[in-house]
């Protein structure tokens, strides 16, 4: 006898359950500080010369050209846009302020080199004092530049660290704002500065301890304008 063919009731398959689901499922990766380290390991992130780093971080402070409107901002009392990059900047300040640091130690270096000892130089060591003076300038001096640096200047890129400084401290301030063109004013006496030292460096026998006193003074004064230079860009930042 011929079995009856199944009926709807048979046919109807029951829906799999949550827990055979997640069993068919592949099991969910863990995510725990060994592995991120291990992601973080894995990528290699490029190495920036001295020049491109300080570049960077110097354009990461720059705020937009265009600011969105304050608008309700400064009428409910909240600080507004501006006021806020305002405060970014102040923090930022020892990152923007690094360079000028690392300028002063050089010459102070320099300046050691050239009054340790009353004997004559060696040529190694005037081109070791030559070459401190123009790292100290940060390509300012425009004499003291190399090919590439003269290059990217007749390019239109600005590659006078100071200037670049002077530009990002002062970005939110009015074009005729005292502090600003106070801050102008003693960069261009700083780079007058740096001129005369490393021209009187290079153009005067400094293996002579006379001549290397004449350059110790120079360079001494050259520090002064530093510190003036320095001060003028901490004003920008606190306008």
């Amino acid at each position: 006898m011929t079995p009856p063919p199944p009926s709807a009731a048979t046919l109807r398959l029951s829906p799999p359950s949550s827990s055979t689901l997640a069993a068919s499922l592949p099991p969910k990766p863990q995510t725990t500080e060994q592995n991120l380290s291990a992601t973080h390991r894995r990528h290699h992130y490029p190495v920036l010369s001295r020049r491109e780093a300080a570049v960077l971080s110097l354009l990461a402070l720059v705020p937009p050209l265009s600011l969105p409107a304050p608008a309700s901002a400064f009428s409910i009392g909240i600080s507004g846009p501006k006021e806020w990059l305002k405060d970014q900047k102040r923090k930022s300040a020892r990152f923007l302020l690094a360079p000028i640091d690392a300028s002063r130690e050089i010459l102070r270096s320099a300046y050691l080199s050239l009054t340790s000892s009353e004997s004559e130089y060696t040529s190694k060591e005037v081109e070791d004092i030559q070459g401190k003076l123009r790292s100290a300038a940060r390509d300012c001096v425009v004499q003291d530049r190399n090919s590439l640096v003269t290059f990217q200047a007749n390019t239109g890129v600005e590659v006078c660290t100071f200037r670049l400084i002077v530009k990002n401290a002062a970005s939110l301030l009015e074009k005729k704002d005292p502090a600003k063109l106070e801050a102008e004013a003693m960069l261009d006496d700083l780079i007058s500065s740096f001129a005369s030292l490393n021209g009187l460096a290079n153009g005067t026998d400094i293996q002579l301890a006379s001549n290397r006193k004449k350059v110790a003074d120079a360079l001494m004064d050259t520090i002064s304008s530093l510190n003036k230079f320095e001060q003028g860009v901490k004003d920008c930042l606190e306008a």
